[in-house]
Order: structure tokens, then C-alpha cells, then sequence
């Protein structure tokens, strides 16, 4: 097992830069999930770490070694793929034996491996079996055998469940996360799916455009997120963000909406707040946080009309139109409003979040 560690780490494609000095430590046997959109980094972040990809400057360190210049085979790590690259005429066993023959790992202990391996994913029936015949579930648990008999320091996952029906992925996010507490190693995990971050990592990276935006706990992106791309990208629906002023009444502050809605701020936040009176932010605002009500009732925020509804089974996601901007509530199902009603709403300004307008920052962070 090992410590990794990145030091000002760039790649650059001629004057591109993929990946733009990024600074981070992942404990000895710690879940680490990169995610974000596509081109933001986050896989060529984890080829520089498996070696196959150079880095253009900075360090990548696992254990106490600089690995720059050391080829993959040479860095002790185990690497699953998003096609899984299995070799087609061996059948399951000789897949999964195949870096340990590569290792001279004496007979007797590679068969030991593969069972060990085989029994823990549920594939001792599959053994004889060739790629060919076994379903992507299958595959996948193929792939990561042959990563765990490796034994090796870090595990490197390159978006492996994205091929895999949704079903499945929820069953197989669940098999990996398993294997990592039955075999606790350092791990990092690139997807594009913030699910997939949220219920499998300890810490999650968030990048964006070749930076890492915020890197924390899940529930510390999701509740206290740094910048308003974070805001947006954490979050299934994701945050609503509303352009608005802030502005002082009195000994109090309000936003005003693009609507003229005026909605108070709490009397907690001011003090944090009223610095930046006078300015336009960003209002972020998560669907759980509105509530819809039948008629204007006292701690009605604004009234919205609905302009679409999708039903998702145990909540059902209104949308609203406000000046143009759209705005997402979710709702109990057996309360849903038909398209076109008029619906007065109120937020839960508690669990509100304002972003600068020009850097994107959280103001209270900022």
C-alpha cells in the first residue's frame, strides 16, 4: 500500500494544457474519485499516473518514489479499463494469470490467487470461459481480478462502468466499493457520473478545465460547495442558480431576482453578506430546498408558473419558468401541479448559497 502524491503536475499538448498544475495527497488506502465533464483533465490526470501518459512537468510520487520517469509495469499499480482489455483467446484464468506468469509468481501461489480473486467476485463458474462468452458485468469482474491478484500499491479504474447498463452499474459501483473495504488500497476512480463520486469515495476531485475546482468529503461538495461550477456539477438534479442583486433594506438584505421577486436573506448570513451589498451574484438554491404550495400563504418567497413535470417515481421534479430562467423543485408525486399552474413557492433561505458573479466563488469562501 502507498501514499500519492501530485506536485504541480501539467501536461500540455504544444501550447494546450490538458491538465494545469495540480497539487494533491491521497493517503495510504484511501477511495479517491476524480469527476467531471468531459475534456476537463481527469483521465489524462490518471494515465500520467499509471505512466502512460509523461508528464510535462511537476512530480507524481507513490510511496516514496518519483515515478516520472519510471515505466508503467515499474510503478506497482493495478490499472481497470473502461473496455475492460482482456486478451480474447485466454480464457478467464489465464486473464487473471496472466501479469502474475509475467511476475515468474511460482504456480501454486497463482492458483491460489485466482481462486481467492474468483470467489470474491462470483466468477469460480466463469473460470473456463473466454471473454467471448461472458456478459460486460462479467467482463468487468474479470478486469478487476486480475487487478486484485496484482497485490499492487494503487488501483487505478479509468471510468470502467460506463459501458454498463444502468442496472448494472448501480450493482457493480456497489461490487467495487465492496472489494475496497474486503482489500483496502489506495485508489483512484475517474468517471463522469457525480453519482458514482458521491456514493463510492472518501474524498472526491472535482475538476474542471485541466484544475481541480474543490476536493473534499461528498457531503462537503454537496452541502458547502466552493465555487459555483461545483454548485452546479455535485447533485442529481443539480442546484438551481438564479442571477440576482444583493441589496441592503434597512438593517436587512434581500436579493432581488430577475423577475423583481425580492427574497430576504437570514438574519445569520447578513453580517457575512453585507459586505457585498450593492453587487450582482449568482442565487444557488437546491430542488429539496423549495417548497411548492397549493396557494400564497404566509412564507410564500414567489410565485412561478410551472412549466414541466417529470415524474420520476418516488419525487417527481417540477420545472419552473422565472424571467426566463428555469428553476427546479422536487416534490412528493402525489402533490404534483399540472403544466401552466401558477404556484406560489418558498425557499428554505438557510440552506441558500451565493456566488460571485465574476470568479465564480462562494461568497463565503471568497
Amino acid at each position: 500500500m502507498a501514499r500519492l502524491e501530485l506536485k504541480r503536475v501539467v501536461k500540455s499538448y504544444g501550447i494546450y494544457e490538458a491538465v494545469r498544475g495540480v497539487d494533491l495527497v491521497i493517503a495510504d488506502n484511501e477511495f479517491v474519485v476524480f469527476v467531471g465533464p468531459s475534456g476537463c483533465g481527469k483521465s489524462t490526470t490518471l494515465r500520467m499516473i499509471a505512466g502512460l501518459e509523461h508528464v510535462s512537468s511537476g512530480e507524481i510520487v507513490i510511496g516514496d518514489r518519483i515515478v516520472n520517469r519510471l515505466q508503467p509495469g515499474e510503478r506497482d499499480i493495478a490499472m481497470v479499463f473502461q473496455n475492460y482489455a482482456l486478451y480474447p483467446h485466454m480464457t478467464v484464468a489465464e486473464n487473471i494469470a496472466f501479469c502474475l506468469e509475467q511476475q515468474r509468481v511460482p504456480k501454486g501461489e497463482i492458483g491460489q490467487r485466482i481462486r481467492r480473486a474468483a470467489e470474491t467476485l462470483h466468477i469460480e463458474a466463469l473460470l473456463d470461459r473466454k471473454p467471448g462468452q461472458l456478459s460486460g458485468g462479467q467482463r468487468q469482474r474479470v478486469a478487476m481480478g486480475r487487478a486484485i491478484v496484482r497485490n499492487p500499491k494503487v488501483f487505478l479504474f479509468d471510468e470502467p462502468l460506463s459501458n454498463l447498463d444502468a442496472k448494472l452499474r448501480v450493482q457493480m459501483r456497489t461490487e467495487i466499493k465492496r472489494l475496497h473495504q474486503l482489500f483496502p488500497t489506495t485508489t483512484v476512480y475517474v468517471t463522469h457520473d457525480q453519482i458514482e463520486a458521491m456514493t463510492m469515495a472518501d474524498r472526491v476531485v472535482v475538476m474542471n478545465a485541466g484544475l481541480i475546482e474543490q476536493c473534499g468529503p461528498p457531503q462537503e461538495l454537496y452541502h458547502r460547495p466552493a465555487t459555483r461550477f461545483v454548485a452546479s456539477f455535485i447533485g442529481s438534479p443539480s442546484m438551481n442558480i438564479l442571477p440576482a442583486r444583493l441589496e441592503a433594506a434597512g438593517d436587512a438584505l434581500v436579493l432581488v431576482l430577475a423577475d423583481g421577486s425580492r427574497v430576504s436573506v437570514p438574519a445569520e448570513r447578513r453580517a457575512r453578506y453585507a459586505p457585498h451589498a450593492g453587487r450582482e451574484v449568482d442565487f444557488g438554491i437546491r430542488p429539496e430546498a423549495i417548497v411548492v404550495r397549493s396557494e400564497r400563504a404566509a412564507g410564500a418567497t414567489i410565485e412561478a408558473r410551472v412549466d414541466l413535470i417529470e415524474p420520476l417515481g418516488a419525487s417527481t421534479m417540477i420545472y419552473f419558468d422565472i424571467a426566463g430562467q428555469t428553476l427546479c423543485a422536487s416534490i412528493d408525486p402525489e402533490t404534483a401541479p399540472s403544466a401552466g399552474t401558477l404556484m406560489p413557492l418558498a425557499f428554505d433561505m438557510q440552506r441558500m448559497h451565493l456566488f460571485s458573479r465574476d470568479t465564480g466563488r462562494s461568497l463565503d469562501v471568497e
